[in-house]
């Protein structure tokens, strides 16, 4: 009996027509519903990573709140005709904005830059002054709509524009930019429906129009929390990477990471037949440095060495700490007679008058064919590196 009874209440439902039961099932109530359940979970994962993530990573904070006031402001329209229109209107709409506002400054804090809040602190309020005057003094569905559409239109468009001049080509960043672009292009959409009229009587209005902005709505919400979160996760992967292959204090590679990427070079140079130079460099007298002057100055002296190396390389080449005050650099597709150069760019860098400026030794040492090996090279640039220390230090020679 019971089955038969439940068989009897799900066939009415069955027997439907199908765009009435989809209009049951997407009815702009739901989608708000749905909208507010993305933005809750979107805010607890973006609370943990703001509590977890390293604090330089910046703009995690912003975003994080922001799916919180999109969660408050579907709470608010969700109490259409229970709540004040002041809440279920104004601040309903306000809470979309400043949501939309807050990821914005975000993403400008996650990629280096200030400001935002005057300009759209003093939009926010002139906007909220503008939304009560549709609401109370002069009510217009119609004209809010329109403002409304026309402001977060502008306010998408800005992040838009600000990501694509700033926010590099990763496919995080990709995402969110089409995500923009296509909430936009609804925006669009939905002002043009409202400039023909369409624009319905009430949010809570079952219509294809409402239905398609609240559903795009909802999808935004959820696609732009997805997209900082990736974002996030992306810049923490990086930031480990360079951990893991750089020295801390000097920013050239580690010892590790430069010896790998000597032995790629190596076979790299056995395919196409033509080989690196590497040059070992030692600071000269550096441990006279430290004890004279301490360590925090001999750091620093390591610091400008390594930067004012950097200065004389290509881009392509490569410089790691190879211990102490000790260096390797790796010159692809370079014989000794241009590694030679390369090294009186050097010393020439490190001589110019900067309090920091050292005397240092350097040993060069090219590719002698197919079956050369990376000990072999690096015996023969220590043993010239060796050979500049006999002969007086500060100078170049060549094994």
């Amino acid at each position: 009996m019971g089955g038969l009874t439940i068989l009897n209440e799900t066939l009415p439902y069955i027997a439907r027509p199908l765009t009435q039961r989809r209009k049951m099932q997407l009815d702009p109530r739901s989608l708000i519903a749905m909208g507010g359940f993305m933005s809750a979970m979107m805010a607890v994962v973006l609370l943990f990573m703001r509590r977890n993530y390293p604090p330089n990573i910046r703009g995690l904070d912003y975003w994080a709140a922001a799916p919180v006031l999109w969660l408050a402001s579907t709470v608010l329209f969700s109490a259409r005709d229970e709540l004040p229109d002041l809440l279920t209107m104004v601040l309903a709409n306000q809470a979309l904005v400043l949501g939309a506002t807050v990821h914005y400054i975000g993403s400008r804090r996650f990629l280096g830059h200030g400001g935002g809040w005057v300009v759209w602190g003093g939009v926010l309020a002139a906007s909220t002054l503008a939304f009560m005057w549709m609401t109370y003094v002069a009510p217009s569905y119609t004209l809010r709509i329109a403002s409304f559409t026309l402001l977060m239109t502008v306010l998408y468009g800005s992040h838009l524009r600000f990501l694509w001049r700033h926010g590099g080509k990763g496919f995080p960043m990709r995402l969110v930019q089409v995500v923009l672009a296509t909430h936009i292009l609804v925006l669009c959409t939905r002002f043009i429906s409202v400039l023909m009229g369409r624009a319905g009587n009430d949010i809570m209005e079952s219509s294809l129009y409402q239905t398609v902005y609240i559903g795009a709505y909802v999808l935004t919400v959820l696609m732009l929390s997805i997209g900082a979160i990736w974002l996030a996760t992306d810049r923490l992967r990086t930031e480990l990477e360079h951990l893991a292959t750089h020295d801390s204090l000097t920013q050239a590679l580690n010892r590790r990471a430069v010896m790998l990427a000597c032995q790629v070079e190596l076979d790299r140079a056995r395919r196409y037949g033509h080989g690196p130079s590497i040059m070992m460099l030692d600071l000269d007298n550096f441990k006279m440095v430290n004890d004279t002057h301490g360590h925090q100055h001999g750091d620093a002296v390591l610091v400008h060495f390594a930067a004012c190396t950097a200065a004389a390389l290509r881009s392509e080449d490569r410089l790691g700490r190879y211990g102490g005050e000790e260096f390797l650099v790796l010159l692809p597709d370079t014989d000794a007679l241009a590694a030679s150069r390369v090294a009186q760019r050097i010393h020439a860098l490190l001589q110019a008058g900067h309090p920091l400026d050292c005397q240092l030794s350097i040993g060069v040492t090219s590719w002698h064919g197919p079956a050369d090996t990376l000990d072999a090279m690096l015996s023969r640039a220590d043993a010239a590196l060796y050979q500049a220390k006999e002969q007086g230090r500060n100078q170049t020679c060549v094994g």
